[in-house]
Parts: C-alpha cells; sequence; structure tokens
C-alpha cells in the first residue's frame, strides 16, 4: 500500500506528510518517493506499531527518529527532542507518523507555530481537520502550554 493510504494521512507542504499507523503500507515505498526521514511517535509497544519498522527504514536509506510519546502522558521533554529533529532536518523530505495522526498533528501545529510563523488559527485548524483536541483535556492542556488557550 502507498503512504496516501496510511490511516489519516495529510499532506502538510512538498517536504512533510504525516499520518497514523504504517501497517500495510509498503515501507520501502516511502524511499522510492524521495522521503530522507521517519520520525515515529508510536510506542513501539502499541498494538499499531509495525515490528521491525526500524530496520525496515534504515535498509532502504531512510533516517529513522523514534520518540515514543505516550498518549496519557504526553511530556515537554517529547516535544523539545521532536522540535530539536525537526530543526535539524530542515529542508528535507520527511515523513512524521503515529498511530491515529493525533500525537503527530499536536506536536507539528505546536512545532509550526513555534517555528514556522503558523497562527493560533492555523494551528487549531490544522488538528480539528483530523481529531478534536476539546474532547482529550490531557491534550488540550499540552498544546496550550506552547499555543497559549488553544
Amino acid at each position: 500500500m502507498n503512504i496516501k493510504k496510511a490511516y489519516n494521512f495529510k499532506k502538510v507542504n512538498g517536504l512533510v506528510t504525516c499520518s497514523g499507523t504504517l501497517k500495510g503500507v509498503n515501507l520501502q515505498s516511502l524511499s522510492d518517493e524521495g522521503y530522507e526521514v521517519v520520525i515515529n511517535l508510536l510506542p513501539d509497544e502499541s498494538e499499531y506499531a509495525v515490528k521491525g519498522e526500524k530496520g525496515d527504514f534504515e535498509r532502504s536509506g531512510v533516517r529513522y527518529v523514534y520518540i515514543p510519546v505516550e498518549w496519557d502522558k504526553p511530556k515537554y521533554s517529547d516535544f523539545e527532542a521532536f522540535e530539536a529533529e525537526m530543526n535539524a532536518i530542515t529542508g528535507k523530505k520527511v515523513h512524521i507518523h503515529c498511530a491515529a495522526n493525533f500525537r503527530v498533528s499536536a506536536f507539528y501545529s505546536i512545532y509550526a507555530f513555534k517555528n514556522l510563523g503558523w497562527s493560533k488559527t492555523e494551528a487549531e485548524e490544522f488538528i480539528s481537520s483530523i481529531w478534536q483536541l476539546a474532547e482529550y483535556p490531557g491534550w488540550s492542556s499540552f498544546v496550550s502550554h506552547y499555543v497559549n488557550t488553544m
């Protein structure tokens, strides 16, 4: 299966895409499509994780970054690691994923707000195009810490 068929796939721009789980996706196709980096925010213990994903990407020449974010306990240090990676890979084609694109959309919105000039409205719209942040108070509080009262 092509990456565009991944659960909750979203193209952010010409260099950044994101999605939920990559189960069923032909991981080699990302290399073929020019992706240079994959960032995985899904803990390996998740039922939605792809076993051996890291090795599959590394064998195909795609740099693999693993930042496991616990759904019930996102940490500021998790976001800081994500932000550092995103800043380090500027100009590279990257795919970011988790289980349902909830963690990713929250992290990317915060990143874009802090680093790319997105407005609060743009950050909110990006998240709400995938899920309703207000339904998850822990995440709403986490995002608001960075994007002032989302």
